[in-house]
């Protein structure tokens, strides 16, 4: 769903302490301004990787070029990265700026990010140089962890594809059945905190209470990476820390996490521009090979021992509204690159199946399709290739969309849903009422579908969908729509 910012929502979700930081200034004399400071961190850390950052701060002559290097220490080997050209030889890592951000005027600051995989230890490092001048490491010790963490339960299903239908570790068929949680995507990159309203535990047992066992919750790329332009305190290790935790609530709760990329970089003034900001703050028309691989090799890293999470790509594609043929709007959606129409590097889904996988994570993976994921006309003849099965169809319907009826889902759906699971990850209507869900919910449940109300979040239903008017499950008109079919089918 595209929504206006808003600009007086209100913090919530506390900041989390990075997992490891270290703040590294050159050696001067007492009272002078040293040289360079490097800031390192590990924002997030799994069995055998992690990712990490550096931000650098120039009080040198100002540089047209730079370069950084340091060593690691713990059998780290770095794999990929963002805003710097990153390699490595024996334990010597080097980040070379990118073209775009060579220039690193005295006082400035430049940030980059990497994913690592390690062995042994994950020692921060000792030295960094900066073109030559060196640095000495000044080290912070690692926060202990939060104790505001919840317990994992294992309550949350293990889902996985069997023919066209999502099954769980004992074989049963499932459906996922629940609603849409917003805020992640675009309170960080607005700068107003992490997520909309409260994600504790009582606020998300109010969304089990309508016997939902799915909550989809929208992200953000340049948030979760920490990209310069969001502020520490929720970008980073902050957001991850903030996603991982309500994930693990949904699952105590015994419902499905499905985590969502909604927001991404890359800038687009063509045909149905949601803005024309080069960072998240919009709906783009496709992934950008930027940041979007990186941020689903993380993501996938994150939650790859996590069979109860489930991963949707990209949240509404409309390369078709950007390129001049149907046929190129598919090419680009699959395959990505230079698209017509899109100024920027597109990463396709074959992308960005491709980046989940090479984590080892097995987890299931939807993909919406053209027009808003409104359009599946032609998902089977250009379905990304997906080494373990675990891909399912992912589709948008609201009431104002082209393909709304049940003429359209016989003809486009149904033959779509008859090979791969069909879930539709957002179902709502403008009207303030529930008669076009119920429509909606009465064909998915007649075939066995799976569909998740937008949104959980009190905002006014006059002016877009919304579930609640409060967080502890107050319904809004076209909420009890929704809620009284769930307790009508799961009760």
């Amino acid at each position: 769903m595209r929504h206006p910012p808003r600009s007086a929502l209100l913090l919530i979700a506390g900041a989390v302490a990075l997992i490891g930081s270290a703040v590294v200034p050159v050696v001067t004399a007492s009272g002078a301004t040293p040289a360079c400071t490097v800031e390192y961190a590990v924002t997030s850390q799994w069995d055998a990787g992690f990712q990490g950052g550096v931000k650098i701060t120039n009080n040198m002559a100002a540089m047209s070029s730079w370069r950084l290097t340091f060593d690691f220490a713990g059998g780290q080997k770095v794999t990929q990265g963002w805003n710097a050209k990153w390699s490595q030889s024996g334990t010597t890592v080097t980040a070379a700026n990118e073209s775009y951000n060579g220039s690193l005027g005295s006082g400035a600051s430049v940030s980059a990010g990497f994913l690592a995989s390690w062995s042994g230890s994950n020692a921060v490092p000792t030295s960094f140089k900066l073109n030559g001048t060196t640095c000495n490491v000044e080290a912070e010790p690692s926060p202990s962890p939060s104790p505001s963490d919840p317990p994992a339960t294992g309550a949350a299903p293990k889902l996985h594809v069997s023919g066209n239908k999502l099954v769980d570790a004992d074989g049963k068929t499932r459906r996922l059945l629940g609603v849409n949680r917003s805020g992640g995507e675009f309170m960080c990159v607005q700068g107003y905190g992490i997520f909309d309203g409260p994600v504790d535990d009582a606020a998300v047992k109010a969304i089990a209470d309508w016997k939902a066992n799915t909550v989809r919750i929208p992200l953000n790329e340049e948030c979760w990476l920490g990209l310069s332009n969001i502020k520490p305190e929720y970008g980073g290790a902050n957001y991850i820390a903030a996603v991982k935790d309500l994930v693990a609530r949904v699952e105590a709760h015994g419902m499905t996490p499905v985590v969502e990329l909604h927001w991404t970089y890359g800038q687009y003034t063509g045909n149905s521009a949601g803005c024309s900001d080069v960072h998240a703050t919009c709906q783009k028309p496709m992934p950008d090979a930027q940041y979007t691989p990186s941020f689903w090799a993380s993501v996938a890293s994150t939650f790859k021992d996590d069979a109860a999470v489930a991963f949707d790509l990209f949240n509404e594609p409309y390369p078709d509204r950007a390129t001049s043929t149907t046929t190129q709007a598919w090419q680009c959606w699959r395959d990505g690159g230079t698209c017509p129409g899109i100024t920027y590097e597109v990463a396709g889904m074959q992308d960005l199946v491709d980046a989940v996988r090479g984590t080892g994570a097995k987890n299931l993976i939807l993909a919406g399709g053209l027009a808003y994921s409104n359009d599946l006309s032609q998902w089977l003849t250009y379905k990304p290739t997906d080494p373990t099965g675990n891909l399912v169809a992912a589709y948008h319907v609201y009431n104002f969309n082209t393909c709304a009826s049940e003429t359209c889902w016989n003809s486009t759906l149904a033959p779509v849903a008859a090979q791969v699971p069909l879930v539709a990850g957002e179902i709502g209507e403008n009207t303030c009422s529930h008669s076009f869900i119920d429509t909606v919910m009465k064909w998915f449940d007649d075939r066995g579908l799976s569909y998740l109300g937008w949104t959980w979040n009190t905002w006014d239903c006059s002016s877009g969908p919304s579930l609640i008017s409060n967080y502890d499950g107050t319904p809004t008109s076209f909420g009890i729509g929704l809620r009284d079919h769930l307790r009508a089918l799961n009760g």
